[in-house]
C-alpha cells in the first residue's frame, strides 16, 4: 500500500491557493483524490463549511449545510472532532482505473489533535464525475 504524503499534498493546496478566489479553487481541482483531501482540509484545518460543501453534489452539499458549522458536521456525520488534522490517502493503484471511469471510492487516513489528545480514523468516501469535475457523492461506511 502506498500513501501519498501529507507535504506534497500542502504544497499541491497551497499552489491551488495562490488563485484570486481560494473557494473557486477547489472546485478546479480534477483528481478525485485531492479533491477528497481539499474538502476534508475545508472542513477540519480551515473550518469552512461553505468552501467543503463546493465540491460536494447537491444532495449531500444540503445534508452537509443542514448542520450549520463544520465542526458539527465532523461531529455527526463524520464521527470525528480535530482541532487539527494531518490526512493521507490510500492509493492502490487506482489512477489507471480512474482514466476510465466517472465513479471512484477515496479512503483517507487521519492523524490528528483533539483537546491534545491524539486520534487517528480512517475514512471512505465516493465520488462521482458530474460535467467534467469530481463531486463527493456519499460517505461511505466505515468497513470496521
Amino acid at each position: 500500500m502506498k500513501l501519498i504524503t501529507y507535504p506534497l499534498v500542502i504544497i499541491i493546496l497551497l499552489l491551488m491557493g495562490c488563485s484570486d478566489n481560494k473557494a473557486d479553487a477547489i472546485t478546479t481541482i480534477n483528481d478525485p483524490e485531492l479533491v477528497t483531501i481539499a474538502f476534508f482540509d475545508a472542513l477540519y484545518n480551515e473550518k469552512n463549511i461553505d468552501k467543503a460543501v463546493l465540491v460536494c453534489s447537491p444532495r449531500l452539499a444540503r445534508i452537509i449545510l443542514s448542520y450549520h458549522s463544520s465542526k458539527a458536521v465532523g461531529r455527526h456525520l463524520f464521527n470525528m472532532s480535530y482541532d487539527k488534522v494531518e490526512m493521507k490517502l490510500e492509493n492502490s493503484g487506482a489512477k489507471i482505473r480512474k482514466q476510465f471511469t466517472d465513479t471512484a471510492k477515496i479512503t483517507v487516513y487521519f492523524d490528528g489533535l483533539n483537546h491534545d489528545q491524539r486520534l487517528k480514523d480512517i475514512k471512505s468516501l465516493s465520488l462521482i464525475k458530474e460535467e467534467g469535475k469530481w463531486l463527493i457523492n456519499k460517505i461511505l461506511k466505515d468497513p470496521f
